[in-house]
């Protein structure tokens, strides 16, 4: 289970478990960055840039749950996402979280 909020409704905390995430650092293609750029000129949705970002916080979401089990907890809250530029065509997505034990009321 996984929330942004910081308590899991029906459930309470018996244990926080720490802070938890999940890192991806992706670059776009030359191919990529060529679609991209003529999807500019058209306007609207850029949905080769939007499928890269889709993929990326997924990749890093998983990775959060991964390290969240691996460390015994059943639970994340307070999970959010974050990303920088790490150069001209780099970016680095972060998801992160805490990882706690809940037991339903």
């Amino acid at each position: 289970m996984v929330t942004t909020a910081f308590e899991l409704p029906g459930h309470r905390i018996v244990k926080n478990v720490g802070v938890v995430r999940g890192i991806v650092v992706r670059s776009r293609s030359i191919v990529g960055a060529f679609f991209g750029g003529l999807q500019t000129i058209v306007g609207g949705n850029i949905t080769i840039y939007t499928n890269m970002c889709e993929t990326a916080r997924k990749d890093a979401y998983q990775l959060m749950c991964v390290q969240a089990q691996n460390n015994g907890a059943n639970a994340v809250i307070a999970m959010k996402y974050d990303a920088t530029d790490v150069m001209r065509g780099v970016t680095e997505v972060i998801c992160y979280g805490t990882a706690v034990i809940v037991q339903p009321i």
